[in-house]
């Protein structure tokens, strides 16, 4: 095991940072791996529970390192925070859905972790050995945004986002964690949301709290991706076409507004198949072959029954005929009950009458509880 002895860096932040610029982080700062300022925050939303059901994050093991980054790595002594753009692209052939604008590439998990890992081979084949080190994107306890409004790369807004002066806040974040010192950055200490309060504002589902945080039972993002079973009734309508995610507290914050600029990372545009694709074929997915178009995409993440849950709650406030068979398959077919249920609220949204029959003849068909009280539509 090789480690420093020296009193000062082998390697300069400087040389760090342009060589993690040419590998595609636009945004690079330094901190060190002190406990974040504003823990509190952190305990009283989990305290709160407005974490939803997201267990992982309360848990207390999860909670000590997030108060103290050392305990993920002991001999880390500096850590590095990327930001990286995924820019202001859209599905521009429909209306029908939407997707975030982050998920319509490339998963980032696997594409920041990667250019995270040649940094780390440079900087040990600069130093002559290896590091110590540890890499996350939003995959540990890290109270990522914190930790880089520490390393000077911007302000936690209104929304909870991070929110760059001169880029706005399209931008994933990565750190490496790093057994080197280097020299840090000075935090973002200024607050620019100012008065604004249009990201709270236009919310569909009023879930952004006075300290910064979301309740993330009612976000868009949450109800879309994390949440694994039923949507509440009374927030199926406020999703709208949101198939996946929701960027609606960045599309209308004036940050963004001003400063997003298209990408030019083919990892962050949108897939072949995304580009082509129309609600239905998401309706249709198929649970032996769903995955196919879809591999190394964020749309993973929810699984199947979770993307099919999404689309007939996009259909339902759609309102359409158009989608009437297929809801009408998924509901005598689909051997998923979170999903039946959810297509039985859509139908009653369609309210037409060949919907009307088929709900009432699947009273005497239909065995779980949960899709008979939405075939009942209460």
């Amino acid at each position: 095991k090789w480690t420093f002895l020296y009193m000062e860096s082998p390697i300069h932040s400087t040389w760090v940072k342009q060589r993690a610029q040419a590998l595609g982080f636009q945004l690079v700062g330094i901190t060190t791996p002190d406990p974040p300022d504003h823990l509190d925050v952190y305990r009283h939303w989990v305290g709160s529970g407005r974490h939803a059901d997201m267990a992982y994050m309360a848990h207390p093991d999860a909670i000590q390192k997030r108060e103290d980054p050392r305990l993920l790595l002991p001999e880390c002594r500096s850590i590095i925070v990327t930001g990286t753009l995924y820019g202001s692209s859209d599905l521009d052939h429909t209306t029908e859905f939407k997707i975030a604008k982050y998920a319509l590439g490339k998963d980032y998990h696997h594409e920041l972790i990667n250019r995270l890992q040649m940094l780390q081979d440079e900087i040990e084949a600069h130093v002559g050995g290896p590091v110590n080190h540890r890499i996350y994107t939003d995959t540990g306890p890290l109270l990522e945004r914190e930790i880089a409004q520490r390393a000077g790369l911007g302000w936690i807004g209104k929304n909870s986002c991070l929110i760059n002066p001169n880029l706005g806040s399209y931008f994933l974040l990565a750190e490496l964690m790093l057994d080197l010192p280097l020299e840090p950055d000075a935090p973002f200490l200024s607050d620019r949301c100012g008065s604004c309060s249009r990201c709270i504002e236009a919310c569909p589902t009023r879930c952004i709290l006075p300290d910064r945080t979301l309740d993330a039972g009612r976000c868009i993002s949450y109800l879309t991706i994390e949440n694994k079973g039923l949507t509440s009734p009374g927030l199926r309508e406020h999703i709208g076409n949101w198939l996946f995610g929701c960027d609606i507290c960045q599309q209308v914050c004036p940050w963004n507004i001003r400063f997003a600029r298209p990408i030019t990372d083919t990892a962050f545009l949108p897939s072949p198949y995304l580009r082509r694709s129309q609600l239905k074929g998401f309706l249709r997915l198929s649970p032996d072959t769903w995955r196919q178009d879809l591999r190394n995409s964020p749309l993973e993440r929810p699984r199947r029954k979770g993307l099919v849950r999404n689309a007939t709650i996009v259909a339902g406030n759609h309102a359409s005929e158009e989608y009437l068979d297929d809801l009408i398959y998924i509901l005598e077919h689909d051997k998923d009950a979170m999903v039946r249920a959810h297509a039985a609220w859509a139908l009653h949204q369609i309210d037409h009458p060949k919907a009307r029959t088929l709900l009432e003849s699947q009273l005497d068909l239909e065995q779980d509880p949960e899709v008979l009280q939405a075939i009942k539509g209460e």
